[in-house]
């Protein structure tokens, strides 16, 4: 795509963009879970034109392969948010598929075949076990309808013959196996904890049956979060822990763990679904990890040895997943002007050599806002910092007519510990090619900050994400980019709560949406599923004194002090955050006569993989916020039904 060169004059929100609705849907093709086996690289690839499914790719000198054909789906439903769905072992893929939980085999130049039956168990996180020709991995089995499923760590033989390794915890993760088979680390954690609130890094013998001798605790407990243990080419074992308040790297002496490079900066991340790496090992023991430091990925050398450090330049401000092999790391990642791409970066030469992106076509740099990085002051008295991205309008074709400041959309991120990063979207770049600022907020409780900046949300989950969006809209409009009456709020799942709370307790946003969002504190927990069934316990209160809590923050109890339009997105296949936790509040708005609008989307769940889905809610949201400030053309079709629209026939 390129930029016109004559601009014309139009109206914020009202610029003509080449960034359509569609060109999100077909241009971002999610990437994820890269693995090296030898020389060859392997990853997830998103296929949002086949209803989202996930596929396996194998990059093999010059030459790609789809290992992974439809229908089958390489996807895990453990703790519903999956990850770990698959691995690779001297050419053979072992993986999980969506449609029946089975694990399936995928030998050398074979077709796929079962190792697993049908039935009620679900898999992720696979290590094998080369000696005992077996895989080991996380099982949940969903066998007693009505209760929570049970969670071990089992071993599946060649057979598809499963036996119990470990039980008796709520949860389980990252099975290791060590270099010559004798030794097996995990971790596990119990309710009502989080993993990134505390785990616990066990290690047991594995003995001549197979079975576990008697396991020891290395590290964690209640308050301190350990993830990611791996084993290095010399047999020691490492993790990353945030023992100091931030999430550093640790080997395993003796009985003693060592801080391997005590840095404010975070090498871990919150264990939302499997198998994610920030770190892995060259031949000679040197670790190449990536960590964030002030909101930004950093790619680094460190000598275990002497814990020296050293930057390895690279073009990424975002790195999500790091493995080694091969001489090699593939990196998953990202920056203001880089879509997410897969690069292999050749550790001798330091060249990236990419293989896949997430965006094949790119509009003009004239199109696409880069952001700038802010830090203001919010909370009831300014005692807190917050973080964000602000992205400004940016378009090549149009100079602003001159008739007011752009709109402000602040977007709150889900999790609500997860975190905004500065990668370029394109589905950002939708809105702010269309004469929008964007502000993307890494509120009180976001991950890459530290231990203290995460458990600001403790106990104040919809006060402390509400204050530091407010207060960034407040911000931006302070220093005259944004317009104060034309703030508007966007946010999914937990960061749906985020929206509702900011529009219903607070008079500074002017119209929101709110994706699969959580409405109902108290429905969340009835509904919830068994990873997040106790989280409020965390993020409100512990039960009971949780009750008058859960009422006060629940938008739902306090629908008569929402004024401000709304409208809502909800996938009807949702088990995280169902579809009466969006249609109670709908109702409620209808009949306050608030303008509001409603989609749902058949076939999706907590997040939207189908191509049409995402062409759909986009134009939706843009069609709903014009009508709102009354910016649309004559003649515009209807995209979205808006209920107590004033003026409408």
């Amino acid at each position: 795509m390129t930029a016109s060169t004559s601009p014309q004059n139009a109206p914020f929100g009202l610029w003509p963009s080449p960034i359509s609705a569609a060109t999100v849907a077909a241009g971002a093709t999610p990437l994820s879970q890269p693995q090296a086996d030898g020389l060859d690289a392997y990853w997830l690839a998103g296929r949002a034109s086949e209803g989202g499914r996930t596929t396996l790719l194998r990059q093999r000198g010059a030459e790609l392969a789809e290992l992974t054909p439809a229908p089958f789906n390489v996807r895990s439903r453990v703790h519903e948010y999956g990850g770990g769905a698959y691995l690779v072992v001297a050419g053979t893929v072992y993986f999980s598929n969506f449609a029946d939980n089975c694990i399936y085999i995928i030998a050398p130049g074979e077709a796929p075949r079962a190792l697993t039956l049908p039935g009620s168990a679900r898999y992720a996180d696979f290590a094998h076990d080369a000696a005992r020709k077996r895989l080991i991995g996380v099982r949940e089995d969903h066998a007693q309808a009505g209760a929570q499923p049970v969670n071990t760590l089992c071993a599946i033989d060649a057979d598809g013959t499963e036996t119990i390794l470990a039980r008796g915890s709520d949860f389980y993760a990252a099975p290791r196996l060590s270099p010559d088979g004798a030794s097996l680390a995990w971790l596990s954690w119990d309710h009502p904890r989080m993993p990134w609130q505390g785990t616990e890094l066990w290690l047991a013998p594995v003995q001549a049956d197979g079975q576990l001798g008697s396991a020891c605790l290395v590290a964690g407990g209640p308050d301190e979060a350990v993830c990611q243990p791996e084993w290095s080419p010399a047999g020691v074992l490492h993790c990353v822990s945030d023992r100091s308040g931030w999430w550093n790297l640790y080997r395993l002496a003796g009985a003693e763990v060592q801080p391997l490079c005590e840095r404010a900066a975070e090498f871990g991340s919150p264990h939302w679904t499997f198998a994610v790496s920030m770190y892995g090992f060259r031949g000679d023991g040197d670790i190449i990890c990536t960590y964030i430091e002030n909101g930004v990925s950093r790619l680094a050398q460190l000598s275990p040895d002497d814990g020296k450090l050293v930057q390895i330049v690279n073009p990424y401000e975002e790195i999500r997943e790091l493995r080694v092999g091969g001489g090699a790391a593939l990196i998953l990642g990202g920056s203001p002007t880089i879509p997410l791409e897969l690069a292999r970066f050749d550790l001798a030469s330091a060249r990236p050599d990419v293989l896949a992106r997430s965006i094949t076509d790119l509009p003009a740099d004239g199109y696409l806002s880069v952001p700038e990085s802010i830090t203001y002051a919010s909370g009831g008295n300014g005692q807190r910092s917050a973080h964000a991205f602000y992205y400004p309008p940016c378009n090549a074709d149009v100079t602003p007519d001159g008739a007011g400041k752009a709109p402000l959309m602040v977007i709150s991120h889900g999790g609500p510990t997860g975190m905004a990063t500065n990668t370029l979207k394109l589905a950002t770049q939708f809105w702010t090619s269309r004469g929008f600022a964007v502000l993307d907020v890494n509120y009180g409780g976001s991950s890459g900050f530290g231990r203290a900046y995460r458990d600001a949300l403790k106990g104040q989950w919809g006060v402390v994400d509400v204050e530091d969006c407010v207060a960034g809209a407040r911000y931006l409009a302070t220093r005259g980019v944004v317009d104060p009456e034309r703030l508007v709020i966007r946010g999914g799942s937990a960061g749906g709560l985020t929206t509702l709370c900011a529009l219903t307790f607070h008079d500074v946003f002017k119209a929101g949406a709110s994706y699969y969002g959580v409405s109902d504190l108290k429905g969340l927990d009835d509904d919830s599923h068994k990873f997040e069934s106790h989280y409020n316990e965390y993020l409100i209160a512990p039960k009971p004194a949780s009750v008058a809590l859960y009422l006060l923050r629940s938008p739902i109890n306090h629908a008569d002090k929402l004024t401000r339009p709304m409208i809502f997105f909800q996938g009807l296949d949702d088990k995280v955050v169902p579809p009466q936790q969006s249609e109670v509040m709908v109702s409620a708005l209808r009949a306050a006569g608030v303008p509001v609008a409603y989609m749902t989307l058949e076939g999706e769940g907590h997040g939207f993989r189908k191509a049409d889905s995402i062409v759909r809610t986009l134009e939706a949201e843009l069609y709903f916020y014009l009508r709102i400030f009354g910016l649309t053309t004559p003649g515009q079709p209807a995209v979205v039904e808006i209920d107590n629209l004033p003026g409408a026939a």
